[in-house]
């Protein structure tokens, strides 16, 4: 029996990741209903908030997201009048996102939404700060020095 322990759910990594992930996006949903916005879409506009305009594939690889979840998204993105798509002039292969007015707008909307997701952790600051280093290790990305909330 001892072979199979490996396979039991309690001692996986990977699931309470997922768990808490899904637990996490949960408390997000009545934040974004109000603004219209799923939570892929919210993360979409942060970049986008911060960049103003980005390369699609650049886009795609700081959010974690294939083509095949990025561009339906950014088509609804695109409906609503929050950011544009367009062909670079210089390579038409690439595919430049940039924020609209309303997109930017929007911004005031949302700027309350990271504060009011963090009532929602029974984790300490610095317990905040551990988990981000943890999780972005786990990634292996560079995205350590950003503010955490």
């Amino acid at each position: 029996m001892k072979n199979y322990d490996a396979l039991k759910l309690e001692n996986q990594i990977c699931f309470p990741l997922y768990a808490c992930s899904r637990e996490i996006i949960k408390q997000y949903k009545p934040f974004l209903d109000k603004i219209d916005l799923t939570y892929t879409q919210y993360i979409t506009m942060m970049v986008l908030w911060e960049k103003k305009s980005i390369n699609v594939k650049t886009l795609g690889q700081i959010l974690y997201l294939d083509s095949g979840t990025l561009t339906p998204l950014l088509k609804k993105l695109e409906g609503k009048g929050y950011i544009a798509r367009q062909r670079s002039t210089s390579d038409e292969r690439n595919l430049i996102v940039t924020v609209t007015e309303s997109g930017e707008a929007l911004k005031e909307s949302a700027v309350s939404i990271p504060a009011e997701i963090g009532k929602c952790s029974n984790l300490e600051p610095e317990e905040a700060v551990q988990l981000y280093r943890i999780l972005y290790k786990m990634l292996n990305d560079r995205h350590l020095e950003g503010e955490i909330l």
